[in-house]
């Protein structure tokens, strides 16, 4: 089978094979307690509960009123014990509503609905009522990316199931045990947005998804609007930039998919869609995978959102004493944690455990000019330039070499014999240059007013 892939990236080791033949494992907090953030995706949203209520798994605990947004709900039965700021991703604090478990099974779902039989918005009111928002990493709301701009054409939806990142196998598992709620999800997708196919596009280390999806395509009777497709395995394939390159597609600078005909969707969202419609279900379960090298116990395990990493430390997960490294995420994207006392959220794609020599942690020396950060770079910018245009303090130069269409992908960082800390520059430019444009549009309609 002919397999695509993008100029650029980098072939990291994999290091799938402690998690990627083992089944996903239901697991619960042993204080059954889960600290749910708030906002996890879009606008901020505002708690609807109050401390004390009882609440129902699925109710809705969080929301608010801009389209750019997604309710959160609560994914256990019990009481409000606690609404305050708490360790989230990232290392910052913020707002999560702290919940018992009653150990009830009471439910607040929605009630079923069709997606063949119901109008447009309906369909984009379901999605964005359940509160599902993109899991492969960046937790877009769902809803806004399937409802594209008016004079959008979209003729194709991707599922993405390439699963880059080193260590990660929950896709590769979800793939494999709700075949056909990805499939159903991606179907629902393809005639939400009047598309002409779906394609399910996975990497060549997973050729052993390739009759599981077929043989499931066939047998609902899907086989002439979806297909599927391999590309090379090589980080960061599963990127939006890069995945629709496999077929033939590229998305201009500062574009989006939906320019070029696509949505990109990752394969737990589309499961997660199918429940939303077939069960009422919101998104209230989080598939991740938890492993590294000083992780005793690695497993690819769901979780309801909100558990705490450390309640799962040691009934669930044991550790070996060389923890060196904590990551919310995978390695090459993922956050640095303080602790492992945050919660799963919508968007954990996983949770690593890494020794000292995992962890690369190396003091940064200054840049040798190499060039090595160009010849990977999937974005095709020159990261050194970006790099040196920020330490000069010169933002609009850094913007002029793609500052701002960087996607802290961390293959230039991968590959730096120096150990320059290139995304962490890049974050802290991007984060300069928003808030300059905030600035000036505050001053802007200050000035009208």
């Amino acid at each position: 089978m002919k397999t695509q892939t993008f100029k650029g990236g980098t072939p990291p080791p994999e290091r799938k094979e402690n998690t990627e033949k083992l089944p996903i494992e239901a697991v619960f907090p042993s204080t059954k307690m889960v600290s749910i953030p708030v906002t996890q995706g879009g606008a901020p949203n505002q708690p609807i509960v109050k401390v004390g209520d009882t609440v129902a798994r699925g109710q809705k605990i969080a929301e608010t009123g801009a389209f750019m947004s997604a309710p959160v709900h609560s994914s256990v039965a019990g009481i409000v014990k606690k609404i305050e700021n708490r360790l989230v991703t990232g290392n910052i604090a913020a707002p999560c509503i702290v919940i018992e478990a009653d150990g009830s099974d009471r439910t607040a779902y929605m009630e079923p609905l069709d997606p063949n039989s119901c109008t447009k918005e309906e369909a984009l009111a379901r999605i964005k009522q359940a509160g599902i928002v993109g899991m492969g990493g960046a937790a877009f709301p769902t809803h806004v990316k399937l409802n594209p701009p008016q004079g959008k054409t979209i003729d194709c939806v991707l599922a993405n199931g390439a699963e880059c990142e080193p260590y990660l196998t929950i896709d590769d598992r979800t793939m494999q045990e709700a075949t056909e709620k990805v499939i159903d999800g991606l179907v629902i997708c393809v005639k939400l947005t009047k598309a002409n196919c779906g394609i399910i596009v996975i990497e060549d280390n997973k050729t052993h998804l390739v009759p599981v999806l077929e043989t499931k395509i066939q047998e609902l009777g899907y086989n002439n609007i979806l297909s599927v497709k391999v590309c090379k395995t090589k980080y960061p394939q599963g990127g939006e930039k890069n995945i629709v390159q496999v077929i033939g597609r590229e998305i201009p600078a500062g574009g989006l998919p939906a320019d070029i005909g696509c949505v990109v969707q990752n394969v737990g969202t589309l499961a997660a869609i199918s429940e939303a419609f077939r069960e009422g279900k919101p998104l209230i379960d989080r598939g991740l995978t938890i492993s590294g090298g000083a992780c005793e116990t690695p497993k690819n395990i769901t979780v309801p959102v909100g558990t705490l990493i450390g309640d799962l430390i040691p009934e669930a997960i044991t550790l070996k004493p060389e923890v060196a490294k904590i990551l919310s995420g995978g390695p090459m994207m993922g956050f640095a944690m303080m602790n492992a006392n945050f919660p799963v959220q919508k968007n954990t794609s996983g949770v690593l455990f890494l020794t000292a020599k995992e962890a690369n942690l190396v003091e940064e020396n200054p840049c040798i000019g190499c060039g090595k950060c160009i010849t990977v770079c999937s974005c095709r910018l020159t990261p050194v330039m970006i790099v040196r245009s920020l330490n000069a303090d010169n933002i609009e130069e850094a913007k002029r070499y793609g500052l701002m269409d960087c996607v802290e992908c961390g293959t230039c960082a991968y590959v730096c014999p120096a150990n320059v800390k290139l995304v962490q520059r890049f974050r802290i430019g991007k984060m300069q240059v928003r808030a300059k444009m905030a600035a000036a549009k505050a001053k802007a309609e200050k000035e009208g007013q």
